[in-house]
């Protein structure tokens, strides 16, 4: 039996100062799975994920969220609905603590009553390690480790991860991609992010959508990726 849609995008588009940039979009994350959206720099890729939490108005077509439209409501109401957001570059509380910035966290999503900090200081020990330390002073990957925390302590239906390997050391990345996998398996969450890194995509998604030029113009399995031909049509700059 097929899983109900959690995303479902219809014909999305968005851009900046009248130019589109994200052009009739279409496509489906089914609950518990975890989707990546792949493609070049500059394809559009992050536009999207703005547009999908709300960051970002959409100029045309509708964004559903678990069977709602969310198309015209702002991004701390999606995120109350039960979306987390991870941006691109993490955008952590540079001058707050690890427990502050996981507290700022808790605030953002009132949709179920659980809180997680426990469960997220399991999930990346040097969080609850580095509780105390202001959030600016950590590495980029335990910047990245936060920001996940801290978008996980509202439990979440969906995370929205906009290239959480950008900038982390590669055994860093592996660590992360570890986790979210794990958090999909053992908590059931649904992933959809944007990732460039091959290692990372082929740990963790089930699926991907290839993004050109502001649309999806294919579908391929992660085990395609393994292939260097495919790796240059869809990656290669």
């Amino acid at each position: 039996m097929t899983a109900a849609a959690m995303l479902e995008v219809r014909q999305l588009s968005a851009g900046y100062g009248g130019t589109r940039i994200v052009q009739a979009m279409d496509f489906t994350v089914r609950r518990g799975e975890v989707v990546a959206i792949i493609g070049r720099n500059g394809v559009g890729k992050s536009t999207l994920m703005k547009c999908l939490i709300g960051l970002l108005p959409a100029t045309g077509g509708q964004i559903l969220f678990n069977g709602t439209e969310v198309t015209a409501e702002p991004a701390n109401r999606r995120a109350a609905m039960g979306m987390g957001y991870i941006p691109q570059g993490r955008e952590v509380f540079p001058r707050m603590t690890v427990a502050e910035n996981l507290m700022m966290g808790e605030l953002i999503s009132t949709h179920k009553p659980d809180k997680l900090r426990e469960l997220v200081f399991e999930y990346f020990p040097v969080l609850a390690q580095r509780r105390e330390q202001k959030a600016g002073t950590m590495s980029g990957g335990e910047q990245q480790q936060l920001a996940i925390g801290r978008a996980l302590v509202g439990n979440p239906d969906l995370m929205l991860l906009d290239e959480p390997s950008e900038g982390i050391q590669p055994s860093i990345v592996r660590q992360i991609a570890d986790n979210v996998t794990r958090l999909n398996r053992e908590l059931g969450l649904t992933v959809l992010f944007v990732e460039q890194n091959v290692d990372m995509i082929l740990h963790m998604a089930q699926r991907c959508y290839v993004m050109d030029k502001g649309r999806i113009v294919d579908e391929v399995l992660p085990q395609q990726l393994a292939d260097a031909d495919v790796v240059r049509r869809y990656l290669a700059v």
